[in-house]
Order: C-alpha cells, then sequence, then structure tokens
C-alpha cells in the first residue's frame, strides 16, 4: 500500500483549502454540529453501549501511546497518500460506514458523505441502513466505493445486494459481524428513540444478522470475485479464521464502542490481528481516531488505513458534504505536521520505533480529543 506517487507539498506551508469553509479546527466543526442536529441525533452520533466503557477504551488505548520523533531528517517533502485496492488515496482514511446519516443531514444524508470523500479523495463506506441507497451513490458518485451489509434476508436476498454492488461499481463488498444483536445504547432508551434505520424493521430482519456465521463468508468466496471485507474483528483468533476464508480486508472495529461493553480499544487489538495477518490481507481499523496522530499511531502499529465514524458524522452535521470534505482537510494538515515533526517523508518509514508506553493525561470520553470544548459538567 505504500507506492510512491508525487511528493506533496512542503510541510511548513499549510495545505490549501479545497472547500471554502468558516471551520479551522474540528472543535468549531463539532459546536456546530451540535446547533444543527435534534437531541435525539446527537445522543445517537456520540453515545456507546451500556456504560459505554468500551467507547471510553478507544481512546484511553490511543491516549496511552506516544510518540518518539527523531530530528535533522530532512522532511521538506512529505507524501501522505498511499494505496487501496490500486486506488489512490490522498491520506490513509475512509469513511466507515453510518447508519442513518439522514438523521445528521436530512438534505444529503449518505449522498454528502460520499461527496465529501469524492471532493477529497479518499474512500467511502456505504452503510446498507442509510439513504441514498447504494444505486443512487454510484450514479452521482465516481470515486471507489465500498458496500457495507446488514443481512436482514436469506441467502439470495444477500446474494441480490451483491449483484447490485458488483453491477454499481463498488471496489469493494463488506459484511458487519459485530451486530449479532443490537447493542443497548442507553442515551437512545432512555429517550425512547429509535433511529432511522430502525424504522418498520422487519421484526424477522435481525434475526438473520444473528444467524451470520463463517458459512455464509465461504458461501460468497465461492460465489463472488468482489473483494470481501469482515468489519468487527476483535481478536487474533477470528483474523486467522477470516484468512483461512479467504477474506480480503480484515476490519478491526468494535462499533465505535456501541456494541458490546467492556470490550478493549481497538488499536490495542490492532498488533495482534497485523501478526496474525502477516501481510495476507488488508488490515482496517477504526474506533475513536479523532486526530492525525492517532492514524499515525495505527500506521506505526502496521494498519494500511483507518476508518472514521464520529469525526465525520460531526462533518456531515455541520455543513453536509462540505463538512466532510471539511474534516479531511484538518486531518491532512495535522497528518503533515506530525510526519514532518516525526522526522518522516511517507508512511513506509514508520515503525514501532516511533511510539512509546505513556499515562493519558485527560480522562477519556468521546469528546477528550477535543479539550477546548465545553458542553457543561460531563464534558458533552
Amino acid at each position: 500500500m505504500n507506492d510512491k506517487p508525487a511528493a506533496a507539498p512542503a510541510p511548513a506551508a499549510t495545505a490549501a483549502h479545497n472547500v471554502p469553509s468558516p471551520f479551522e479546527t474540528v472543535h468549531e466543526i463539532i459546536k456546530q454540529a451540535r446547533r444543527n442536529v435534534t437531541p435525539n441525533a446527537w445522543d445517537y452520533l456520540i453515545g456507546g453501549g451500556e456504560t459505554e466503557t468500551t467507547l471510553r477504551r478507544n481512546r484511553q488505548a490511543l491516549d496511552s501511546i506516544a510518540l518518539r520523533p527523531r530530528v535533522l531528517r530532512g522532511v521538506g517533502r512529505i507524501d501522505l497518500s498511499t494505496k487501496f485496492l490500486g486506488h489512490k488515496l490522498r491520506i490513509p482514511v475512509m469513511l466507515a460506514p453510518i447508519g442513518s446519516l439522514q438523521s445528521l443531514d436530512p438534505a444529503g444524508g449518505a449522498l454528502s458523505a460520499a461527496q465529501g470523500a469524492e471532493r477529497f479523495g479518499v474512500v467511502s463506506i456505504l452503510s446498507s441502513v442509510t439513504s441514498p441507497g447504494l444505486e443512487e451513490i454510484a450514479e452521482k458518485t465516481r470515486h471507489p466505493k465500498i458496500f457495507q451489509l446488514y443481512v436482514r434476508g436469506d441467502a439470495k436476498w444477500v446474494d441480490d445486494h451483491v449483484k447490485r454492488a458488483i453491477d454499481a461499481g463498488y471496489a469493494a463488498f463488506c459484511f458487519t459481524v459485530d451486530t449479532a444483536i443490537y447493542g443497548r445504547r442507553e442515551r437512545d432508551i432512555i429517550k425512547r428513540y429509535r433511529p432511522t434505520a430502525r424504522h418498520n424493521l422487519d421484526p424477522a430482519g435481525p434475526a438473520y444478522q444473528a444467524a451470520l456465521s463463517w458459512d455464509t463468508i465461504k458461501r460468497y468466496k465461492d460465489k463472488f470475485d468482489l473483494p470481501l471485507a469482515i468489519k468487527g474483528i476483535a481478536t487474533a483468533e477470528d483474523a486467522n479464521v477470516a484468512l483461512e476464508h479467504g477474506v480480503d480486508i480484515i476490519y478491526i472495529s468494535n462499533h465505535g464502542g456501541r456494541q458490546l461493553d467492556h470490550g478493549r480499544g481497538c488499536i490495542e487489538v490492532l498488533p495482534e490481528v497485523v501478526e496474525a495477518v502477516g501481510g495476507k490481507a488488508i488490515v482496517l481499523v477504526d474506533g475513536g481516531f479523532y486526530r492525525g496522530s492517532d492514524i499515525v499511531k495505527a500506521m506505526c502499529l502496521g494498519a494500511d488505513a483507518v476508518g472514521i465514524g464520529r469525526l465525520y458524522g460531526y462533518g456531515i452535521a455541520a455543513a453536509g458534504a462540505d463538512g466532510v470534505a471539511r474534516v479531511l482537510e484538518i486531518l491532512e494538515t495535522e497528518l503533515t505536521t506530525d510526519l514532518a515533526l516525526l522526522g518522516v517523508t511517507k508512511w513506509s518509514e514508520l515503525d514501532r520505533s516511533y511510539l512509546h508506553p505513556a499515562a493519558p493525561t485527560n480522562p477519556a470520553h468521546v469528546f477528550s480529543a477535543f479539550p477546548l470544548l465545553d458542553f457543561g459538567d460531563k464534558g458533552y
């Protein structure tokens, strides 16, 4: 994934804005997002499962890693790009699938996310439980996309979605596998809120997701050539089983802390999965990645790219497609700064020697990466 394309501008110069924007920091984007969305949609976006321990551990794990910079290395030209399934990414970031995006951006929904990704130059992953659907997104954008499916029907129903994704030109197909049962998200339960994706849900639908097994993966690989991602891997053991089934993309995720409570932070899982995979598949990771330095840490540990979820959710809620593109631009600026100050010019120069264990300096919560926010006593 570290093919060497043309070098980017020198890090001393701030990356030019592709999209005119009033936002100079993500703090400002988050504040605008909160003003724009309903209280129910806000809690749906920021909340986690039960005690929200897994959600906080995503941040705690990232904050428990310090960086070890090198100096006098000649960093006048920084290259942040990488490759994914033959497609060039401007930075090693993807938009993770988010359901009910229309609650955050009623005018555009999933189309705003895809358009923001296309404008900037990264892959977006479309959730099957958001709108517009896969054909409309494919008709209106040309960048590489992945379609992610929650299984709500039998094998014929799954096959139909795979064929539709193939016909629409998607670069890969994805099963999310950490949602056998919908997590208890108590911010929503207390207010009796059902996200739009769960309105009019066929009572039999979730049973198909619960029945998802390795047999489903084998059947897919036997029938289809479209690269397959499995999202929700959390152990080396399951990474090994995925490899045995020919899975092309192993996607480490704990659903942003929204499913199993008391799980590990995703970056804690990353090293064991990278070791198990041994370069035989692409490794993606998400879970609490909000800053350029977070992405740097994942790349040092062997990730091929990092998924962002809530982070672009704030962007889409603040300003639609422009907000998504602006979030990515800010990440790009942070990444340029980080690589230059670490003394490297491209991703292939990073390894674990640039990392060191450290004690977190702030209590972990959903906004601990943004200390300038003031949303009251609880920080949100």
